[in-house]
């Protein structure tokens, strides 16, 4: 298994819930990402949410460990993005548009992706980690 994992919205907020299973993968992984299309996801809940303050500071320590960081977009990740987004269309099984993007990201970042999503398992190549809550 690739030690090297990515997680999505859905599998960063089960961290914080305490999730078993996104526990020890965390506690096993070299390296930890998270997608800048996440944080986005995430701080939107956060605003939306009665403790932005407190979910706020918990995802900036979480960022600032060591073996954790953000994969940002950038044009390689862009044409990942393409990639994907026309495979799925062509297929008929087209997914949330921030989905494919943070797909991208891991894909960049050469991660595993963590998530709660079974949308991803369309992605050709992801070979995602589908966690059940």
């Amino acid at each position: 298994m690739n030690n090297i994992l990515l997680l999505d919205t859905s599998a960063y907020a089960q961290l914080r819930r305490g999730h078993v299973g996104v526990v020890n993968l965390l506690a096993t992984a070299e390296r930890v990402f998270l997608s800048s299309i996440c944080l986005g996801e995430l701080e939107a809940g956060f605003l939306l949410g009665s403790r932005p303050e407190e979910n706020q500071a918990t995802i900036r320590d979480f960022l600032a460990e060591p073996f954790v960081a953000v994969v940002d977009v950038s044009a390689a990740v862009a044409r990942r993005y393409g990639v994907i987004f026309s495979q799925l269309r062509r297929a008929g099984t087209p997914i949330p548009t921030n989905d494919i993007w943070i797909a991208a990201c891991a894909l960049q970042a050469g991660a595993q992706i963590v998530t709660f999503d079974s949308d991803f398992d369309r992605i050709a190549d992801l070979n995602p980690l589908i966690l059940s809550a």
